[in-house]
């Protein structure tokens, strides 16, 4: 195909996943800002009032990061699990699996509907937030980028999640045994500095950390670890995950296996 057949393809896959999550935006949008309030009000006034400052900034403007994080995590990976699952349910996958459209436009359709669905997703978050608390972007560039990359990220896993699901409740395992609490224990609400050293040691192979610290940065200025290290260990994640996915389509798992 050509370079502009491949952009009507992907543009196509894009604008479907967009219209998809757009069109029911009630059950997709609007619930994760509720429950991000419900966090800012239970966690950020009654228990931060409590808890005091955490490295120079309110508990409610630490847990803020945190909180959006989680909200791109989610969002992202269920927008490609429901939309895969979906299609492979319906047999419509199959369609675009023998159409001429390369795996990678295949994958990066996906793709990017969850990250376009997440990051919409945070800015509503943080737009809530300021309702709460003042925020200020202490490094724009490196917000972005966290928040891209987690979101990628999250939709590949998605992707795969979708692959192997055998039933809609093949989709929900992952979020609820796997996601969530690795989230919760990835620093959303307390710094891993504040843990003895032992549970430190065993938070540092908790992927989730390093986005959540790593957005953390961009937006305060503060995290618990190297930022250099984080971006490339997502950076790492997401070109490994791209490239199995790309192998599960090629070789038809979920579809003839």
């Amino acid at each position: 195909m050509t370079p502009y057949k491949n952009w009507i393809s992907y543009s196509t896959l894009v604008r479907k996943e967009v219209i998809r999550f757009l069109r029911v935006w009630s059950q997709t949008l609007l619930p994760p800002v509720v429950t991000m309030t419900l966090y800012f009000v239970i966690f950020g006034k009654f228990i931060g009032s409590q808890v005091g400052d955490i490295a120079g900034y309110s508990y409610m403007q630490f847990i803020v990061p945190g909180l959006v994080m989680m909200a791109v995590i989610m969002q992202s990976f269920m927008n490609t699990v429901s939309s895969y699952y979906f299609a492979k349910f319906q047999k419509s996958i199959e369609e675009i699996i023998v159409s001429p459209t390369p795996f990678p436009i295949v994958i990066a359709g996906y793709v990017t509907g969850g990250v376009l669905r997440g990051l919409l997703t945070a800015t509503l978050v943080m737009s809530t937030a300021l309702f709460f608390t003042k925020l200020h972007i202490a490094h724009i560039g490196i917000t972005v980028l966290f928040a891209v990359l987690t979101s990628v990220l999250f939709s590949l896993v998605g992707l795969i999640n979708g692959v192997y699901a055998k039933s809609f409740d093949g989709i929900s395992i992952i979020p609820n045994f796997v996601l969530t609490p690795l989230t919760y224990l990835g620093g959303v609400f307390y710094s891993v500095s504040m843990l003895p050293p032992f549970w430190q040691a065993v938070s540092s192979f908790n992927p989730i950390l390093y986005m959540i610290a790593g957005f953390r940065y961009g937006l305060l200025g503060v995290s618990d670890v190297s930022i250099p290290f984080a971006a490339g260990l997502l950076i790492g994640l997401t070109v490994m995950l791209f490239c199995f996915v790309w192998w599960l389509f090629k070789t038809g798992r979920g579809l003839r296996a």
